[in-house]
């Protein structure tokens, strides 16, 4: 799997024009219902960060398990610019929450959603149906550029949504995880 990845998440007004592109022109990979419950250990609270710039993540997706830490990279407005990643698949969730416990990593907050995932050119598109926070579009980019076009690779994206005709956007700089905790951070509205 990939170690840093770029990607853009954001509320749209409209998602349809989007749905509708990607029923026609995109690859339907999956869909899939994911449990992510995040933590943070003892001694290092991620949380005392604002925003917050690292999560430790368990995923049940569909009986699917892995194992996710992600370090965020923001600018110096606390927009999230691009992320290194580390996942890997686990074979037993219940055995890794145990081991987190027994090391002192605590439960944070468990974010539930539905995810349908579409590759749309360079591109994986998912569309997002977040409990307690609603209707998301997340875009990462899977091409070949390098992670120095950061910007003009999130810019790209905000265009190629609003060109679609998807309405007012908010771009989502914190993560569900931080907006289910009420860390919102900056906001972009397009």
């Amino acid at each position: 799997m990939k170690q840093t990845e770029i990607e853009l998440q954001v509320k749209v007004e409209k998602v349809e024009p989007l749905r509708s592109l990607l029923e026609q022109s995109g690859e339907f990979k999956y869909e899939t219902q994911q449990i992510d419950i995040y933590f943070t250990p003892a001694h290092r609270d991620f949380l005392a960060k604002n925003p917050i710039e690292e999560w430790l993540r368990l995923r049940d997706a569909n009986g699917n398990c892995s194992l996710n830490y992600k370090k965020w990279h923001f600018d110096a407005d606390g927009r999230g610019l691009y992320a290194d990643e580390f996942e890997t698949k686990i074979e037993n969730l219940e055995a890794a929450k145990k081991s987190f416990a027994a090391l002192d990593i605590k439960p944070v907050i468990t974010v539930e959603k539905t995810r349908k995932v579409w590759m749309y050119e360079d591109h994986e598109i998912c569309l997002d149906a977040v409990k307690g926070l609603g209707d998301f579009v997340e875009i990462e980019y899977y091409g070949k550029r390098d992670i120095a076009d950061h910007k003009e690779i999130t810019a790209e994206m905000i265009q190629f949504l609003k060109k679609l005709g998807c309405g007012r956007l908010e771009i989502n700089h914190v993560g569900y995880p931080a907006l289910l905790l009420g860390r919102v951070g900056p906001v972009d509205i397009f």
